[in-house]
């Protein structure tokens, strides 16, 4: 594995690179750790700094998971699979090396709305599962959630909710969400939620909806975020 350094390529993104090639080898798809970050950035020569930025980008793709004390490796793709990688929120604050906190979770069964019905092609006197989250750091919340669940599916609302949720899905009921759709959004927060978020109201917020669907293209989950725009940065890359 050797890098250029005369390139106008960033030795960062040429280990990038060459890590997207190492991880496409079978033994590592099959679970076999990568080498230690020391070993690694010197078989490549660069600093443990710029390697950690490689590194980090495939964490955030979801191609890598790093555990504390075990190692970095390839991720399963059961759940984050598909032609565009997504992450749930645990994912997706694991990746970025953030902590979650959970400052208040609720379950209930409530009617979904007409928007809801139609999602799901169900009954608007269905009942649906209904899951309420508020989380954040350990400073303070910064997004609320709000996740209704296919009537037609198994989940009854006695589930482990501490566990990340579809990691749960899949171990109780078998079910494997491949798609996220989004829709997002932007207005300004309310009393209620604001009190919630610990912002003023009238502070801006970012909504993110979320639909997601299982292997099989049936629809799983209807998630609203009401996330504080101070604390939320959504990005998007492109490739032509």
């Amino acid at each position: 594995m050797v890098l250029n350094p005369k390139s106008r390529v960033p030795l960062h993104k040429q280990a990038e690179d060459m890590l997207r090639k190492l991880i496409d080898k079978q033994e590592y798809r099959d679970g076999k750790l990568l080498p230690n970050e020391v070993e690694l950035a010197k078989s490549l020569n660069i600093s443990r700094n710029t390697l950690r930025q490689a590194i980090n980008q495939l964490v955030f793709e979801g191609l890598l998971e790093r555990k504390k004390g075990v190692g970095t490796k390839v991720t399963h793709k059961g759940i984050t699979g598909g032609v565009m990688n997504w992450l749930s929120f645990s994912q997706e604050m694991k990746t970025l090396g953030i902590e979650v906190k959970n400052y208040e979770l609720l379950i209930c069964n409530r009617k979904p709305s007409p928007e809801i019905a139609n999602f799901f092609e169900c009954s608007q006197d269905a009942d649906c599962v209904v899951m309420e989250r508020i989380r954040g750091n350990a400073e303070h919340p910064f997004v609320k959630f709000i996740s209704y669940f296919n009537p037609a599916l198994p989940i009854n609302g006695d589930e482990n909710y501490t566990l990340p949720l579809y990691e749960m899905m899949e171990q109780k009921y078998g079910i494997v969400v491949k798609t996220s759709k989004e829709e997002l959004s932007a207005r300004l927060a309310g009393e209620q939620l604001a009190h919630m978020l610990q912002i003023k109201a009238g502070d801006p917020i970012l909504i993110r909806k979320r639909f997601v669907y299982d292997e099989n293209d049936v629809p799983v989950e209807y998630n609203i975020g009401y996330y504080r725009a101070d604390s939320f940065t959504y990005s998007l890359v492109a490739t032509r």
